[in-house]
């Protein structure tokens, strides 16, 4: 029996039209450009504006986008994951509304959370679906409206943040194309240095955590950024060697976009030329779940059928991990 693999077979993206600047940011916290270049890599992100426009509206219109380019029948479309930190509401799945947008009335759908490594854990669910043989057409988005959990009072994560979303569309390949391997990881003591305090279960929302400013991300930077080096270098590298792969032998690294000295420390421990680093950082600041999707969609004119992709996150949590793929197709 010919074994099943889960390829991509399309990607889309969605990036809102307001561009916020570092000379914008300048006008709210105490920074300048040269520092939050220097240090993240970042010189703009994008950000969703307009009422009643939440995680969804992105989702939608990169799925849309994954659409229009395929000429897809959303109807044919089994699956719909939406990878996301910032759901439009608590309870009713942002994944299930979505797919009711989108047209895919024939498939089921729910959200995955876990940080900024969501869309690279949703690719091993959506690769496990298509695998086992039941699904043949499972998409997964990588979407976030993190400028709705920021406070721009708080130079430390302001800077950061940005929306957007990405999509990928996952069908069985018999030819060795898809995804290879993976090795995901998480740990819970990172839940304290990168985390909302208040609006769950432990603290549920009151005037007191409005009040308090509770409701916003706030994290350790040097914390997390120590372990978010060690652990997206270590996996990178893992898949290199339980492959047997070389450096010569990988064709692009696609790494999560938090920061760029991150990016750059990984690709170094693998001794891999910049070239073939993805990298859209600067353009985007960290979109969280829609960072891996959206280097496809950015990336996808230079990719070849065949070509050997490392993919590597890092996020709260602490969730992290690596997957090796075969690029499928010739855009």
């Amino acid at each position: 029996m010919t074994k099943i693999t889960a390829a991509i077979t399309a990607v889309g993206k969605y990036v809102p039209d307001y561009v916020l600047t570092n000379q914008e940011l300048e006008t709210l916290v105490d920074t300048n450009d040269e520092w939050i270049t220097t240090r993240t890599g970042i010189k703009e992100r994008r950000i969703l504006k307009g009422p009643n426009k939440g995680t969804s509206y992105m989702a939608v219109k990169a799925a849309e986008d994954l659409i229009a380019k395929t000429n897809l029948d959303p109807k044919e479309i089994d699956m719909v994951i939406v990878a996301t930190a910032t759901p439009d509401l608590p309870v009713a799945s942002t994944a299930v509304f979505t797919a009711s947008q989108i047209g895919a009335t024939n498939a089921f759908a729910y959200d995955l959370q876990a940080a900024c490594s969501s869309f690279l854990y949703g690719m091993s669910t959506a690769a496990s679906y298509i695998e086992s043989g039941r699904y043949k057409k499972v998409l997964l988005i990588g979407a976030d409206k993190m400028s709705s959990i920021i406070d721009y009072t708080d130079r430390a994560t302001c800077i950061i943040f940005g929306d957007g979303a990405g999509a990928a569309l996952f069908e069985p390949n018999t030819d060795g194309y898809g995804l290879q391997d993976e090795y995901l990881r998480s740990d819970g003591i990172g839940r304290e240095f990168l985390k909302i305090e208040a609006g769950g279960s432990i603290l549920p929302p009151s005037g007191e955590t409005v009040k308090n400013r509770q409701h916003f991300v706030h994290q350790e930077g040097k914390t997390v950024f120590k372990f978010a080096v060690s652990n997206m270098a270590d996996v990178a590298e893992k898949m290199l060697t339980r492959n047997d792969i070389s450096k010569e032998e990988v064709n692009w690294l696609v790494p999560h976009q938090a920061n760029k000295r991150i990016i750059e420390a990984t690709a170094n421990r693998i001794d891999l030329d910049p070239d073939k680093v993805m990298m859209n950082i600067h353009k985007y600041g960290n979109t969280t779940s829609a960072t891996l999707p959206l280097l496809l969609a950015d990336y996808e004119d230079k990719l070849k059928k065949g070509d050997n992709l490392i993919f590597a996150a890092f996020g709260g949590g602490f969730t992290w991990g690596a997957i090796y793929l075969k690029w499928a197709y010739n855009s």
